[in-house]
């Protein structure tokens, strides 16, 4: 089997094995079944939208993201229902065939002769549904009792109304319904997270097909940026490319510069470009449901020591928390070589999260596993074969202005790991156009950055 990693063309050909969709179909549902298997639940009920995707391969568009209006149901005896909006559940029925299978009712006896007997009704797993609108629809509807009561009709038709149900994500009147009807809700998202921790071969290919679509993106960046520009124009530069190239969705672009970069903000702005600006960026998005999370810094025009320096040090944690990185070693490992919040300006691992950080990725950007000083040291997680995970490294500059921010993507390999983000960031790479001066080519390492005006950038000679 060709290595998951390997980088292919995304079109479906005869002469040569790529992503095999009906495999990450079937291993994905298998794997989400012998977690439900392993848990006190009779059934599992998803709201969350990636969820949904893996537990029943189905998609109706991103802006149905944060709605909680489609909702999709695996019990130990049956395979996945979806309930979906409006049309949907039609479109299923035409191209969705791994859900247009009927399941029989379990009150009914198949092995009954025909003559006199009553034949089972026969359902399909796509069927039209809605929820609340997030409250949008009056109260008095009851749509969150109509929610409740599918869910009910499924758990005793197959004899596991008396089992706990497990949920992910739930509105509040849709959870008082269920309860209204008898069935005792628990969390299940520790279901969910535990089925989509390792990735499989597919996966794999389809995490490492997104990463290459940023790769492009960073080129065209690296060649767009220069002073005049704005933090916002970077944005739609990238998103463009991403969605020229096959996206989904983007679903951000972190575009940070200058004086912005510290404290991070986590927040693109209109700000303009200068020359001398540090500038990093963030780039999420989705291809055929599969993630990114891939920051890149550069320097515009040219960068200062102070800034050079910050880039090596954030690149020292990233490489020290790579070699790291193989089966059986732990997120406690990985955290231990990074600095503690303190040593970079914050009084405690909460109000420093996520700038030396790690996270898993797949149909979502923050999956298991989490690498985090604030938790993995007294909670590890061991790494397995198969984990798909970001690891981010922060470092604010000397000057107080400044800062570096540098991700890479992984695969865990059985001995070691390959970086799957190839953008170079080995060394702070300077964009923007080269400049001159009557003694030749500046120099794309400057402190003085023009203030010669001032005593520092005369180098400490008054004037």
């Amino acid at each position: 089997m060709l290595s998951s990693t390997a980088s292919t063309g995304t079109n479906a050909v005869d002469w040569e094995e790529r992503i095999d969709f009906d495999r990450l179909r079937s291993e994905r549902l298998a794997r989400l079944k012998a977690e439900l298997e392993a848990s006190e639940c009779g059934a599992v009920l998803a709201f969350d939208f990636s969820n949904i995707r893996y537990m029943s391969a189905t998609h109706i568009g991103t802006w149905a993201m944060d709605k909680l209006i489609r909702f999709s149901l695996l019990t130990r005896r049956t395979d996945p229902v979806v309930w979906d909006f409006g049309s949907a559940a039609k479109h299923h029925l035409l191209y969705n065939p791994w859900l247009s299978e009927t399941t029989a009712e379990a009150d009914a006896d198949p092995h009954a002769p025909h003559h006199g007997a009553v034949r089972p009704r026969l359902e399909t797993g796509a069927r039209a549904g809605i929820s609340t609108l997030r409250g949008a629809f009056s109260p008095d509807a009851e749509i969150a009792r109509s929610v409740a009561r599918k869910i009910k009709r499924e758990l005793e038709k197959f004899g596991l109304q008396n089992e706990p149900l497990g949920v992910d994500v739930i509105e509040m009147p849709v959870l008082f319904a269920l309860q209204d009807e008898g069935i005792e809700v628990v969390d299940a998202q520790q279901i969910f997270m535990e089925a989509r921790r390792v990735k499989t071969h597919d996966e794999i290919a389809l995490l490492t097909q997104a990463a290459s679509m940023v790769d492009a993106a960073y080129e065209d960046l690296y060649r767009f940026l220069r002073p005049g520009v704005r933090e916002n124009e970077c944005v739609g530069l990238v998103a463009k490319t991403l969605y020229d190239l096959g996206s989904e969705y983007v679903e951000g672009v972190n575009a940070i510069s200058g004086e912005r970069c510290s404290p991070h903000p986590h927040v693109f702005s209109d700000r303009l470009i200068r020359p001398g600006d540090p500038a990093f960026f963030d780039i999420l998005h989705s291809f055929n449901g599969y993630r990114t999370c891939y920051y890149r810094t550069f320097a515009v025009g040219s960068a200062s020591r102070a800034q050079h320096d910050a880039y090596k040090r954030a690149r020292e944690y990233m490489d020290h928390a790579i070699a790291l990185v193989r089966p059986g070693a732990t997120t406690a490992d990985i955290v231990s070589v990074w600095p503690t919040a303190q040593e970079f300006g914050f009084p405690d691992e909460e109000a420093a999260f996520a700038l030396q950080y790690g996270h898993g990725v797949g149909l979502s950007i923050w999956e298991k596993p989490i690498f985090s000083r604030l938790v993995s040291l007294d909670h590890p997680e061991v790494l397995e074969e198969g984990m798909v995970f970001a690891l981010e490294t922060y470092w604010p500059s000397a000057d107080g202005v400044g800062a570096a921010r540098i991700e890479e993507e992984v695969v865990v390999t059985a001995d070691g790991c390959k970086v799957i983000t190839k953008f170079p960031a080995e060394d702070l790479i300077v964009a923007g156009r080269k400049y001159y001066a009557v003694g030749g080519e500046l120099p794309t390492l400057r402190d003085a950055q023009s203030h010669l005006n001032t005593e520092a950038g005369r180098g400490g000679i008054p004037g």
